[in-house]
């Protein structure tokens, strides 16, 4: 009963967080590792971005909240989310004809690209908080816990509780669905083949009629998409703040390069690594080794090996290790 009520808890406080929270990664590490792998640049704007779309999707749901739309059980910025794809998509075409058209006709060295998108960082960040403010911004409703701590206790007699939250389980089923549909498209359609073909070797697939405007085009369409998904199920997961996606630009890169810069399954399962890492290492463990261990041999502290302020830290010395031994990463992508 002891090691039900272990795995309850470490199912309660590390693997169903760190799955939920791997999706989102995994989300923003593939349009990290889509624009790296097809426009050859890594993108610093990449989370802000993802603030911007969640923002305008924020936006939408509060404006559907006060006329009365909502979507039942299911938070209401689920059905604003297309709009605020839209919006963001409309963002980064504007800024890739406004901004990098310029640099790409230029023949512009990757890094001269990378300063740019700095640049463009700096001014999404500006542009969300001057809009929704700085502040958290909480915008989820419909019903809150798919299975509650209460409701598991009566149904399996357990001394400890398992809460699945409704925003954890749509996390999953949305990233499971958003993944498979990116690799359909990128491997059936004629489209995705043309994006992979430039990704490839862009002389030859010029020289085979590919027009590389249409390329970059939908290549910044399903970003605006992966990074609006990404940031609106962070929100609802945990909470809206801006300066936050700034700060989650670290695991997102970190994710992307781990998993092998430019790999569509590297980003996911670097998103994965990175996620358990961080969570396993910030976790208080003394719950769980009180249920497993014998009680002669049991924590009396926390038995915490880092504190959740250091969580970031996790991503950038994960990081380093690969940086330094595998810079092609866990699935050989390009290297950094």
């Amino acid at each position: 009963m002891d090691l039900l009520n272990a795995f309850v808890a470490l199912s309660n406080f590390v693997l169903i967080p760190a799955i939920a929270y791997g999706s989102q990664l995994a989300l923003g590490a593939l349009g990290v590792t889509l624009i790296y792998g097809i426009l050859r640049f890594s993108n610093f704007a990449h989370g802000d971005t993802m603030a911007f779309g969640t923002m305008a999707t924020i936006l939408i749901t509060w404006g559907f909240q006060a006329i009365g739309i909502s979507a039942g059980p299911l938070p209401t910025a689920l059905l604003a989310l297309p709009f605020g794809i839209a919006i963001c998509a409309g963002l980064l075409l504007l800024t890739d004809r406004t901004v990098y058209k310029f640099y790409r006709q230029q023949k512009a060295k990757p890094v001269i690209f990378v300063i740019v998108s700095l640049g463009v960082m700096f001014i999404m960040n500006g542009l969300v908080r001057f809009i929704i403010g700085p502040n958290d911004q909480r915008f989820a409703d419909g019903e809150r816990f798919i299975i509650s701590v209460r409701t598991f206790k009566e149904m399996t007699g357990l001394q400890e509780g398992l809460a699945i939250k409704t925003t954890q389980g749509i996390t999953v089923v949305t990233a499971v669905i958003v993944v498979a549909a990116l690799f359909y498209f990128l491997n059936r359609t004629r489209t995705g083949k043309s994006m992979r073909a430039y990704s490839d070797n862009e002389d030859l697939a010029l020289l085979s009629g590919i027009n590389p405007e249409r390329v970059v085009m939908v290549t910044w369409l399903i970003v605006a998409a992966l990074a609006t998904i990404a940031g609106v199920l962070y929100g609802l997961d945990k909470s809206f703040k801006p300066f936050v996606y700034f700060q989650l630009l670290l695991p997102i890169f970190a994710a992307a390069i781990v998993g092998g810069l430019g790999s569509p399954i590297g980003a996911i399962a670097g998103g994965f690594t990175i996620a358990f890492s961080e969570v396993m290492i910030t976790y208080a463990w003394k719950k769980v080794a009180n249920y497993a261990l014998p009680e002669a041999i049991a924590p009396d502290g926390l038995a915490q090996l880092l504190s959740t302020d250091y969580k970031f830290a996790v991503s950038f010395v994960i990081l380093l290790i690969v940086l330094l031994f595998k810079p092609t990463g866990l699935f050989a992508g390009k290297s950094v």
